[in-house]
């Protein structure tokens, strides 16, 4: 299937195309069998610089922008993939990289570029307050040249293939802040000196074979030097990543799109019933057309979310309409695409089970559907808050 979309940064697609053949459906089914990492995958993309697109090149990266690192995204998933392995390496780069000290910086960034370090995970969501950021319970008190965590989180991914993390606490107690979104801090956590030293990690077993944990702080002590720009000044940093991660997950939806649209509409054109092709028949041919109506819409709006997020302009619409608008599509895609193939979609080895539930993750993270309804709602329609 020829898109439009394809013209956009061919080299990099090619490139990105050509390291994912040699990873095959058939890997990833494995690992989603084995409920395992793909870390082969990962380290190839790593070897490749993919993984480094973010980081400047004065800190070892290739120095590219939100657009060129959602391409990377889009072409894994549209290849088969799963970008969700890996995408907290993106999406992170942007607190750090925007707020972050040089000193930082130059401690991090040349060692996450080259591999030695993974940068995957960010710690904000907690099970009392989900989306409702500002009433993080999780605190971390400064003493002397330490700041001392206590609080617990949930659904923080890829902690068991990271290196280190990004944490959101509360340094300053909700009442004594003048608004709700101040007095909350950012710290990189060293992970690997983190766990069992006042850091539980619980994994979720899930319905996507996506690494997820519980995480349960206590006493655990993290360098004053770990706090990244100022302390209160957390939740406006971390908007950034969200805008960030909600775009890339747009662009991961977009190849799950085309993906199931290729894979439904070259099976409708060979699978032939009652002497002639199903897909010459309109009741099969309507869904599957909308469905990719709605991938290249939702690809119009990524890409003008992240033309805005390079520009250092706000783009906190655009990223939540970019990705309500592509998880709908990629959801309504897979749906059409499991039921054309009829029986044979709920096997295995066809691969579109497992893709079916991986795309239906992005209707429920990283943001509900509702919240962003909700959000446009009030930020664009200037209707009166419901929560």
């Amino acid at each position: 299937m020829n898109n439009a979309n394809d013209k956009n940064f061919p080299d990099i697609r090619d490139a990105v195309r050509d390291l994912c053949a040699q990873f095959p459906d058939a890997y990833f089914r494995k690992v989603d069998e084995a409920r395992g990492y793909p870390a082969d995958f990962v380290d190839a993309l790593t070897r490749a610089g993919w993984m480094a697109a973010l980081i400047p090149q004065e800190y070892g990266g290739s120095g590219l922008g939100l657009t060129e690192a959602s391409v990377i995204m889009e072409e894994i998933n549209r290849c088969g993939g799963n970008s969700g392995a890996c995408h907290g390496q993106m999406y992170n780069m942007g607190t750090l990289l925007r707020h972050g000290s040089e000193a930082q910086k130059r401690a991090y960034l040349p060692k996450i570029a080259n591999g030695e370090l993974r940068l995957q995970s960010m710690g904000v969501t907690e099970p009392t307050t989900g989306t409702d950021t500002t009433k993080i319970k999780t605190t971390a008190v400064k003493k002397g040249d330490r700041y001392v965590v206590n609080g617990q989180k949930v659904w923080i991914s890829r902690i068991q293939h990271s290196d280190l993390m990004i944490l959101l606490a509360r340094t300053t107690p909700l009442p004594d802040v003048k608004k709700k979104s101040e007095g909350m801090s950012i710290f990189i956590v060293d992970l690997r000196e983190a766990i069992g030293k006042g850091l539980e990690v619980r994994p979720i077993l899930n319905m996507v074979n996506h690494e997820t944990n519980e995480l349960f702080f206590e006493n655990l002590e993290i360098p004053a030097e770990n706090l990244i720009g100022e302390e209160g000044q957390g939740f406006k940093y971390i908007l950034d990543g969200l805008n960030a991660e909600r775009t890339l997950i747009a662009a991961e939806c977009i190849g799950d799109g085309y993906w199931f649209i290729d894979r439904v509409t070259k099976y409708t054109k060979e699978r032939v019933v009652f002497g002639r092709p199903i897909g010459q028949n309109q009741g099969v041919q309507f869904p599957i057309a909308e469905s990719f109506i709605e991938v290249e819409a939702a690809n119009l709006m990524r890409y003008e979310a992240c033309r805005l997020f390079d520009a250092h302009q706000p783009c906190g619409a655009q990223a939540n309409m970019a990705k309500y608008l592509a998880a709908k599509a990629s959801w309504e895609a897979a749906n059409a695409c499991l039921q054309f193939h009829g029986g044979f979609g709920f096997a295995c080895e066809y691969d579109i089970e497992r893709k079916f539930r991986e795309t239906r993750l992005y209707q429920v993270a990283p943001i509900s559907t509702n919240l962003i309804l909700s959000y446009v709602a009030e930020h664009m329609l200037g209707l009166p808050r419901s929560f």
